[in-house]
């Protein structure tokens, strides 16, 4: 039997071990657009959380591991750091990312980090116009998510699952949430855009994980939830004056009735008294 050669077996070696990274850092990537890029940028700006470029400079990597691991627990420890984050936030509290483990924490770190040296990151997010939007960008959106256009990525349309209101004669779908007021809920056309592009539930991972939203979809139905979102404020700011009439209305009604249901019975009343008091006075 042949015996290797050592510089044969330093070559197997090594192509593991460049086969075992490059696998790694294809995982932390698609770990990153599945469970992150919804709420984070790297070098795109903030979203609901923080952009992470250069976020190495900012915290050891021993704190950052352990902020990745459990959120909440570096909150409630009173460190200012991740109070400050919370603030910045808005009070959202960073949901524990799923499966996270020390060795995965390291290699998304890992990964941030040379995203961070790039000129241009994968995880920038899309570039979102800033045009207004016109009531053509409203109707092509309105198309999408009741499922008259097909989405271009082959998606099922929103409605299938989400409501908003006044679409849909039926109301749309009960498996997700009322998406009437996302638009403000994620903060305008980035955060929105960054969600679209990169939903994080579970449901919309596996839904559209063959089948991402296409550029050509994004912008229409930014356009159309912007809208529902106007309307829906709209209508709010209505809605107090238009309660108050129609109570006062059907104050004004409930009188009226119970005057002419109890009118002449009032009279027969009085009529009764009238007579026992007279035929008393005669006797």
């Amino acid at each position: 039997m042949t015996r290797a050669r050592p510089t044969t077996c330093l070559s197997i070696v090594m192509c593991l071990l460049v086969g075992a990274a490059t696998a790694t850092a294809q995982d932390a990537a698609q770990y990153f657009r599945q469970n992150c890029a919804s709420c984070h940028t790297i070098g795109g700006g903030r979203l609901t959380g923080p952009d992470l470029a250069g976020v190495a400079g900012r915290r050891d990597r021993p704190w950052l591991t352990r902020y990745l691991i459990d959120p909440k627990a570096v909150i409630d420890s009173g460190d200012p750091y991740a109070k400050q984050l919370l603030d910045e936030a808005g009070g959202v509290v960073m949901p524990t990312p799923p499966g996270m483990s020390a060795a995965l924490a390291e290699s998304l770190l890992a990964l941030i980090d040379a995203e961070s040296a790039l000129p241009r990151s994968q995880f920038a997010g899309r570039q979102v116009s800033d045009r207004p939007f016109g009531p053509a960008d409203v109707a092509a959106g309105d198309a999408l998510f009741t499922g008259r256009t097909r989405l271009a990525g082959g998606g099922p349309p929103c409605l299938s699952c989400h409501s908003v209101g006044g679409v849909g004669a039926l109301g749309g779908g009960k498996l997700g949430p009322d998406l009437t007021l996302v638009y403000e809920r994620l903060n305008g056309r980035k955060g929105l855009g960054a969600w679209l592009s990169a939903p994080a539930t579970p449901t919309m991972q596996t839904v559209f994980r063959q089948t991402r939203l296409a550029d050509a979809d994004l912008e229409p139905l930014l356009a159309f939830f912007e809208d529902a979102a106007r309307r829906r404020a709209e209508a709010d700011a209505v809605a107090p004056l238009t309660f108050f009439l129609l109570g006062l209305g059907g104050a004004a009604l409930g009188a009226v009735v119970m005057d002419l249901t109890w009118l002449h019975r009032l009279r027969s009343v009085r009529r009764r008294l009238v007579d026992a008091v007279t035929s008393r006075g005669t006797r």
